[in-house]
């Protein structure tokens, strides 16, 4: 009898019962023992065999000594011994057992208790975080609404003579209706870039806000229009909605068009119909770029395109724009650009001469909307590694002066008080008196830190400590009130007295201990020392006398007791300019964005007061106001406390820290470990009552970190929620080289009169923490479930090429549970954990050091891009804790993909039935083919055809898995009517692979989006990238093999150890890279395919030697026969 192979591709359902020849009688007993015992020791060997190889699965080897379906012996005579007949009953037992395990094996719904609980665990967390981002850790919204009377001039004459992009795009003049409706330029030129999606209309708010600033406020101020100050001429472009975000070759192409803009705008100024500009002052010869999301990359691309004019952009002010890598990493061309775009700018910043730097006379400021922006993590909008302090710095809007709330991606442009803060900062860099509309590089950074940041920054300036004294302080002994160098300055009411009253502090003699400071908090404003000024802050030192000064070396200030000339003179300061404004908390306090006058708050470090001998504090309402102040010195052991807590104490324990009755005003806990965005902390902050005084101001905290400049403030405080947005996953490191940070500080400022204890307590919100994964870790949802995919591959493919055997693919995944996944989870968080301590090692850090071309302090930007993204072996659990989620995923979009082509399938039966002739009661595994061979060839030329020449391979991969559908809905339908082993073999196969494609569809799909949204603004232009046909023709070719019924054949020489090792490579790569060069992983699959396509050529119907058969018998027929 011919031992047929579990493999070949003979139609099962033919096969009739074989009954062998009878045995002679002297062999009936003797014979008919031996083969009976024969077979089961071939039985016992192929189970313990197969049970091993199948990872504790008793499924055992196909290849017996019998064909795999129903199995007859040959009748017996009667006087067969019992025993025989015994041993005959236990062969067929052990031959059902073995169908109906190879059964369990290809069965697609089988699941098990473990694959349920692990299904289960995965839902629940997934809910966990999903919950978790949506509704915990929320920051309150304060935006209030903004509103415009818009118009917009288009520019029809800027066409294809000036770009070739002018049927696609085009570029407007925004004027505010009633304000400004001259379309004539006139001012300086500001061009507005939207972001992914985005319209040309955002900018109406700011524009219109910008035109009514104008209007009302500067118009009026001779000091601002004689300083340069003119309106702005907003123009904006329209991109069509383009989704930028998605396709890099979009970006470079608006970046372009942008340039050609720029020049056309500037053109626009000389041309005497066109421009209204007065007389005297010189022509532009730079715009200010204020990009929104993605147009803030766009702004920063405009500089490194070829058609860029140099110092044609010099100001870039961005809004919630992920500058320091990719939103997404679905694209190659995205991901290319962005590493070039960011290596230009590191090399530009990092020239030691001005010369060799071409950006040395650009300023560029990134805001960022904070947590409430879920379209791109906040922590994207950093600097740090592109730019130093000198030349652009990056803010939250919770941060800014006056506006106190963070905003989502959209509000930002719409944001009422932002638009204000933002409009001011604008104007305060205008200069329309330069060629380049704006002050000179430093003057601009330095005005932009003081409308933007809240002043209390290192790197903010103390304007007053630059300036020349100004103020006579005459002192009259009668309304000057000296204090000692330890006494607290505490002002409960003003102005209830008719003379001016002068409140001297001296200032500590010098050596300071570091960190001693000057503080001083009121809820009136410090205004400058004029003569309706309620309460005025000066910086004096003893004033020589008159007889060796000059008159015009200091200005006199005429007043009550400002200029006596009989008393006592200090020469003073006015230290109003280096005033920072704090929310206003009260008792009736709720938040931070309240409308109510903020209070004023003024800090100096001692050591930056060397120079002045008093600090003069001067009441000057004659009728008494409700307000009050408070100054005093303070100590830094006393005002400042550092805690040293790692992650897991803070997690365990948590932090409480007791400030005593006698703190300082302003008391500042700084916690160094804490400065990583995927924690959340509840804040708890216990006061007690006041010591028998009505307090002057509840309790003011302040959350901040630096670099990025984030600030939230809590106001009448109790606690609330802290989220940091320091360091972060896949980030790069900072351009200065220095990889601590100064992690978490609290400001409390609280009524030091009270004389009560407050206890702060800091605890980590475990649950809230979860929702910062989805910021973080959006890829993983593509990544990891390919890891977990490849992984069942491995081990379907493993098992056929054993036992011929193969496995459906929820079967693979309850092995892979049991036995693969586990241990390569385990592998790959001890492999996170060794690259996050090597990537700190000196050892890794020589070598980058070391590598040729690169010199001693060379820093490495994609030190963060392998596995977790981060540094830190602390966040070790998220590698098996994304595991878990991938199998969940996988096993949901297994059952997800079954159930539809079960539905289907129906269907298909269905309809199939109605054409089917009655006596057709058994189809092969050939009958897949609905296709004559001649016709899928003119198909497949005709799609490759369209590929090179039109449509990019993305749509043609949509195509295929469309294709492969229908091929696993028949594959389904032929293996319920045959229902034999090989059948089932193959539509196992077909599943496997239409779920691997399926986790690749999302890769493809944002590009293909893309292309469509040129199809629909008629832009047929096509992207050479797209149209690479290698790309995609492993798939198409194995898509097409399929759909003709071929079941890749088994492997049982060394060749099976190749698709053996690719799977896993695949999965490690996946695992390794996939979070940050998720396109990649298209690639990858795509040489997977390839290696199953050569293995289909190896034995398939279009093999090399069935071809070479076929080429003979073709010349053989045509070779005459002799007579």
């Amino acid at each position: 009898m011919r031992r047929r192979p579990s493999g070949s591709g003979e139609d099962e359902c033919n096969i009739k019962t074989v009954t062998p020849n009878a045995p002679n009688k002297a062999d009936k007993s003797g014979g008919m023992v031996k083969e009976t015992r024969a077979v089961k020791q071939s039985i016992k060997a192929q189970e313990r065999r197969t049970s091993r190889e199948v990872g504790g699965t008793r499924s055992l080897k196909l290849e017996l000594p019998w064909p795999p379906t129903s199995v007859s012996v040959p009748a017996l005579e009667q006087h067969t011994l019992n025993g025989i007949a015994r041993d005959k009953e236990s062969a067929e037992s052990v031959t059902e057992t073995l169908q109906k395990q190879s059964a369990r094996l290809r069965g697609p719904w089988s699941c098990s208790l473990l694959t349920l609980a692990t299904t289960a665990c995965s839902i629940i967390l997934l809910a966990t975080i999903v919950r978790s981002f949506f509704t915990l850790q929320l920051d309150p919204k304060g935006c209030a609404m903004s509103y415009m009377r818009p118009a917009f001039t288009h520019f029809s004459d800027f066409d294809t003579e000036y770009t070739r992009f002018a049927s696609k795009y085009s570029l407007y003049l925004y004027r505010e209706g009633g304000v400004d409706e001259d379309t004539r330029v006139k001012g300086i030129p500001v061009i507005f870039v939207p972001g992914n999606a985005g319209s040309y209309k955002q900018v109406r708010p700011i524009a219109a806000e910008a035109a009514h600033y104008f209007q009302d406020v500067l118009r009026e101020d001779t000091s601002a229009v004689a300083s340069g100050k003119r309106p702005l001429d907003f123009f904006t472009v329209d991109f069509n909605e383009e989704l930028s975000a998605f396709h890099g070759q979009t970006l470079l192409d608006q970046a372009e068009y942008l340039n050609e803009a720029v020049a056309y705008i500037l053109a626009l100024y000389h041309s005497p119909h066109r421009s209204l500009r007065e007389a005297g002052l010189p022509n532009p010869k730079a715009v200010i770029i204020l990009g929104h999301s993605m147009g803030g990359v766009v702004g920063r691309t405009m500089l490194r395109m070829p058609n860029y004019q140099e110092h044609t952009v010099n100001t870039i002010v961005t809004l919630s724009a992920p500058h320091a890598r990719a939103p997404i990493s679905f694209d190659a061309d995205m991901v290319a650009t962005y590493d070039d775009i960011n290596t230009f700018w590191r090399q530009s910043y990092s020239a030691l001469l001005p010369d060799d730097n071409p950006l040395s006379d650009v300023t560029l400021v990134s805001v960022a909307g904070g947590g409430l922006d879920t379209m791109i993590p906040s922590e994207y909008s950093s600097l740090t590694s592109l730019v130093p302090d000198t030349h652009g710095f990056t803010v939250f809007t919770s941060a800014i002066p006056c506006v106190w709330t963070g905003m989502d991606h959209l509000a930002i442009m719409w944001c009422d008080q932002f638009r204000k803060a933002l409009v001011k900062a604008i104007f305060d860099v205008a200069d329309a008196r330069r060629s380049s509309q704006t002050l000179e590089q430093s003057a601009r950074i330095k005005a932009l830190r003081k409308r933007l940041l809240t002043g209390m920054e290192s790197v903010v300036e103390k304007a007053a400590l630059d300036d020349e004294p100004t103020i006579f302080l005459a002192l009259e002994h009668a309304a000057t009130l000296t204090m000692t160098h330890d006494e607290r300055l505490v002002l409960r009411s003003l102005g209830d007295n008719d003379k001016t009253r002068i409140h001297l502090m001296p200032i500590p003699v010098q050596p300071f201990a570091q960190g001693s400071i000057f503080t001083m908090l009121t809820n009136q404003h410090l205004d400058a020392a004029d003569e309706n000024a309620t309460l005025t802050a000066l910086l004096c030192s003893v004033f020589p006398p008159s007889s060796t000064a000059g008159p015009t070396s200091i200005g006199t200030k005429t007043g009550t007791a400002l200029s006596n000339s009989g008393a006592t003179r200090l020469a003073c300061k006015n230290a109003a300019s280096d005033v920072s404004f704090l929310p206003a908390s009260t008792n009736e306090s709720l938040t931070a964005f309240d409308d109510a006058r903020p209070f004023s708050y003024l800090q100096y470090n001692l050591s930056d007061l060397h120079e002045y001998e008093f600090i003069a504090i001067v009441e000057q309402s004659a009728d008494q106001v409700p307000g009050w102040a408070i100054a005093q010195f303070s100590a830094a052991a006393d005002s400042s406390i550092k805690i040293s807590r790692g992650h897991h104490q803070l997690l365990v324990n948590g932090l409480r820290q007791e400030l005593p009755p006698g703190r300082p005003m302003m008391t500042e806990l700084k916690i160094p470990e804490v400065h990583s965005t995927m924690f959340a902390y509840n804040l708890h902050v216990t006061r007690h009552s006041c010591d028998g005084k009505d307090e002057l101001f509840t309790p003011l905290l302040r959350q901040y970190i630096q670099e990025p400049y984030e600030s939230k403030y809590f106001v009448n405080t109790q606690g609330g929620n802290i989220n940091v947005h320091g360091i972060s996953p896949y980030m790069p490191p900072p351009l200065n080289g220095k990889g601590e940070t100064e992690g978490l500080s609290l400001q409390l400022w609280s009524d030091p009169t009270c004389n009560s204890t407050v206890e702060v307590s800091l605890t980590v919100d475990v649950v809230g923490s979860a929702g910062k994964l989805v910021m973080r870790y959006r890829t993983v949802l593509a990544a990891f479930p390919l890891l977990v995919v490849a992984i069942v591959l491995r081990k379907q493919f493993q098992v056929y090429d054993t036992t011929g055997v193969f496995m459906s693919f929820s079967q693979s995944m309850d092995q892979c549970i049991r036995t693969s996944l586990p241990a390569v989870v385990a592998a790959l968080t001890f492999l996170s954990i060794a690259l996050t301590k090597a990537t700190q090692g000196p050892w890794a850090r020589l070598w980058f050091n070391q590598m040729p071309g690169s010199a001693e302090s060379t820093i490495d930007f994609t030190v963060n891009d392998l596995m977790l993204g981060t540094s830190d072996p602390f966040f070790w659990f998220l590698v098996p804790l994304f595991g878990v989620l991938g199998v969940g995923v996988c096993i949901a979009g297994n059952y997800f993909v079954l159930t539809v082509t079960e539905i289907f399938a129906f269907m298909y039966g269905r309809f199939v039935a109605l054409g089917l002739r009655a006596d057709d009661t058994c189809r092969s595994v050939t009958s897949l083919a609905i296709t004559s061979l001649h016709q899928r060839i003119v198909i497949t030329g005709f799609v490759l055809l369209m590929v090179v020449t039109v449509i990019p391979y993305q749509f043609a991969y949509i195509v295929l898995c469309v294709v492969q559908i229908g091929t696993c809905i028949r594959a389904l339908r032929v293996a319920r009517d045959n229902s034999t082993g090989q059948s089932y073999n193959f539509y196992n196969y077909t599943h496997s692979m239409l779920v691997l494609m399926l986790w690749i569809l999302p890769i493809n799909m944002p590009v293909l989006v893309v292309w469509i949204h040129n199809l629909a603004a008629r832009w047929l232009t096509p992207f050479s990238a797209l149209h690479n046909l290698l790309s995609v023709l492993p798939y198409i070719l194995l898509v097409e093999t399929m759909s003709t019924g071929n079941m890749v054949p088994r492997m049982t020489g060394r060749a099976r150890y190749i698709t053996n090792i690719s799977m896993f490579g695949f999965a490690l790569y996946t695992a390794v890279y996939g979070m940050t060069y998720a396109y990649r992983l298209h690639h990858m699959v795509n040489a997977l395919c390839a290696w199953l396509l050569m293995m289909h050529a190896s034995t398939g119907p279009l093999s090399l030697a069935k071809l070479a058969q076929y080429r003979a018998g073709g010349e053989g027929s045509n070779v005459k026969k002799r007579p």
